[in-house]
């Protein structure tokens, strides 16, 4: 398989490539700036929002790791996944967009998302809130083979790769033990067992430390 990973300088980014790579399939690694990526075959430098539909056909899979956190950029969450959703329309291509666990539903009637509840940390509201419009977008979307992936609430960059994971839907899933995290390794991991033998074509999943 061919697989390129969008923004693939982050952490996300930087995990989903290696993981990848270790899987024995090619991945070509986009970035903004130049930068050295373990695990990529090829590096293109090139900005998100100037991608073209030449850049990205001839992938099985693209996988959008980009990552906004400031007031001003946060709108590029929607703006970038859609810019990639209208490159990738009506093809056989695979997006695969790095999510955010905030917008995932506390009850069974799917009403009420994460970051509405009153202990959710003020501080995370207006990046969960991009990310919920994102999703809002892509389900409008019937003519990509989208897959939205919501890591837990605690997503840990540093923390270990365990091989293992829950895979989870719609709503907030906590493990055994009561807590919902997961590594970036764990959750590149989830990722490529997607693009791998995954079937949630226009669906939101979500995944979290067995």
């Amino acid at each position: 398989m061919k697989i390129a990973v969008v923004a693939a300088a982050g952490k996300a980014g930087r995990k989903i490539v290696a993981e990848v790579a270790a899987r024995g399939f090619e991945v070509t690694a986009f970035v903004r700036r130049e930068a050295e990526i373990d695990g990529a075959k090829k590096i293109v430098v090139k900005d998100i929002l100037a991608l073209e539909k030449n850049d990205l056909e001839n992938f099985d899979a693209v996988v959008d790791a980009f990552g906004a956190w400031t007031p001003e950029t946060l709108p590029l969450h929607t703006t970038t996944s859609q810019h990639l959703c209208d490159i990738l329309s009506g093809s056989d291509v695979r997006l695969l967009i790095v999510g955010g666990a905030g917008s995932l539903y506390v009850d069974k009637e799917h009403t009420i998302q994460l970051f509405k509840t009153p202990d959710f940390p003020a501080a995370y509201v207006p990046t969960a809130q991009a990310q919920a419009d994102e999703l809002d977008e892509l389900r409008k979307r019937d003519d990509v083979k989208w897959t939205f992936v919501s890591p837990a609430a605690d997503f840990q960059a540093d923390g270990a790769r365990t091989g293992k994971y829950i895979l989870a839907g719609e709503e907030f899933t906590l493990n055994a033990a009561g807590e919902s995290v997961i590594s970036y390794a764990d959750f590149a991991l989830a990722v490529v067992d997607e693009i791998a033998g995954g079937n949630h074509i226009q669906q939101r999943i979500s995944v979290v430390k067995a």
